[in-house]
């Protein structure tokens, strides 16, 4: 099967984890665009060379995954900074249409962000003023739906009256979005005529009031007055997407169905609600499974697949807190899921592992044990990245892909996810930057010495495992794509 795939933007979780996914299967290829065409950060993309891309690739490919955010605005980023009016991002959507004559049999399978409304002052991502109205434009309309759709407390009712939003810069964040929203509609009417087969419109860092809750009620009333609930599925997400719809086109050009049956690490789990997310986690797995083409299990006897989900015992925490809440402990065993995993494996049973205990990081506990039971190298994915839902699409799509234990990936995600995004990362940020002299956002002259540094901290990480002892590395050496210390690329050189 060959795949037309537009990423998100250029980071690795977008553009090499696909590729990443693509390898453990030899009846997938992925037709890529070249980076130097993709966006860069806050730069857009160049929509000429990608358009001429698709165009030229679309009639050798049986179906194409694409982001919109990326077709339209030049990527995730530019998505939240642009000042693009309706009329041109029309004709920018226009190129699914042209796809669609080039190739007739192509099925398209698309993927259209809601934009996301941070609960923070930071202009890193997001337009200039954001550093001092961030959380002033989040905290403001999560009040005022609240108040429209609940009710507010006194205290709430005092916050709001006392909140002060320049009017031009509260005006420019709601035109954008009124914009994006506009498109998500076109889009929809695209679907409605068949042009696109499928569509994701996953909301980036959701809460369950605001802006982003607002957007998403407005746009799953279009889905529902349209009929498309079939065709569209509106869930928590962003950098996973194009992952799941991979593997959503391959499980229906094989027609094959996997069945998985989901195993948690907590009696509450299910029913915890995870940082950056809307809705609890079982409900989030329900969309993830679907968007995937694949169903759940009701026993295990009828599984496919085995999807263990550690998750916490009551609250998430982020993975680099240095106190974790007592009902990680008090609420979650988690060596009994360490042994249940390990038994399953036993008995034949294809495993992928959710590490979703926390936010931004994977849980280094859980790898300790895994890696006493000797589990690490037999587990068909793993993941514990960022949000709960992208580290859920991630496994969900690794385990249904692979053809053998992808070995590789697993390792990889162990030093990023566990030891880089857990740990290692606020060590730097605390102890080397420091002394450097350098910030999370700016490393000066000097990101070179933070990735070698980086590197040499992962792999002494790494070695203490057993695993290490049986797949020992030659060399990691980490890159910095957006020169800060938030994601980080890796290659890493097995001996």
């Amino acid at each position: 099967m060959k795949t037309l795939f537009l990423p998100l933007d250029e980071r690795p979780c977008n553009a090499d984890f696909p590729k990443m996914l693509a390898n453990t299967n030899q009846q997938l290829t992925l037709l890529m665009p070249e980076s130097k065409i993709l966006a860069h950060k806050r730069k857009a993309a160049d929509f000429e060379g990608i358009k001429a891309y698709l165009l030229e690739h679309c009639q050798e490919a049986d179906n194409a995954v694409i982001s919109l955010d990326m077709l339209l605005y030049g990527g995730l980023i530019p998505s939240r900074l642009h000042h693009l009016d309706i009329v041109e991002l029309e004709n920018r959507l226009d190129v699914i249409s042209m796809l669609k004559i080039h190739n007739p049999q192509l099925k398209i399978y698309a993927f259209q962000c809601i934009m996301r409304c941070p609960q923070y002052n930071s202009s890193e991502e997001e337009p200039d003023y954001y550093e001092d109205y961030g959380y002033a434009l989040f905290r403001k309309s999560y009040l005022e739906d609240k108040e429209v759709r609940d009710t507010l407390t006194k205290q709430e009712q005092d916050e709001l009256h006392s909140i002060h939003i320049p009017q031009e810069y509260e005006k420019d964040y709601e035109s954008r979005r009124h914009t994006n929203v506009q498109m998500n509609a076109k889009t929809l009417e695209l679907l409605e005529k068949h042009m696109i087969d499928f569509l994701v419109i996953p909301q980036d860092d959701s809460s369950p009031y605001g802006y982003t809750a607002m957007d998403q009620k407005k746009i799953l009333a279009q889905v529902k007055e349209k009929h498309l609930e079939y065709r569209c599925m509106v869930y928590p997400g962003a950098d996973e997407v194009g992952m799941s719809l991979l593997t959503r086109a391959y499980n229906t050009f094989y027609n094959r169905q996997l069945s998985i049956y989901p195993l948690y690490a907590s009696i509450l789990g299910p029913t915890i609600i995870p940082r950056y997310e809307d809705r609890p986690m079982y409900e989030s797995l329900k969309s993830h499974i679907q968007v995937t083409g694949a169903k759940m299990a009701h026993s295990i006897e009828d599984a496919d697949a085995i999807l263990a989900i550690n998750c916490p015992g009551k609250y998430m925490q982020e993975s680099f807190d240095d106190v974790k809440d007592i009902t990680y402990t008090s609420y979650r065993n988690l060596m009994s899921f360490a042994l249940m995993i390990d038994d399953f494996i036993k008995k034949g049973y294809k495993v992928g592992l959710c590490d979703s205990a926390y936010s931004n990081g994977g849980d280094i506990d859980l790898i300790t044990y895994l890696d006493y039971f000797d589990i690490l190298d037999k587990l068909y994915a793993y993941a514990g990245w960022n949000t709960n839902c992208n580290t859920l699409g991630t496994v969900l799509s690794q385990m249904q892909l692979a053809e053998d234990i992808p070995l590789n990936n697993n390792i990889y995600r162990y030093i990023e996810d566990g030891f880089y995004q857990a740990d290692v990362r606020k060590y730097v940020v605390e102890h080397d930057l420091k002394e450097l002299g350098l910030s999370y956002y700016d490393f000066k002259d000097q990101q070179d010495v933070v990735e070698e540094r980086i590197s040499h901290y992962l792999l002494e990480h790494y070695n203490r495992l057993k695993l290490s002892q049986h797949y020992p590395i030659q060399q990691i050496k980490v890159s910095m794509p957006w020169k800060r210390m938030f994601e980080i690329g890796m290659k890493v050189t097995m001996k």
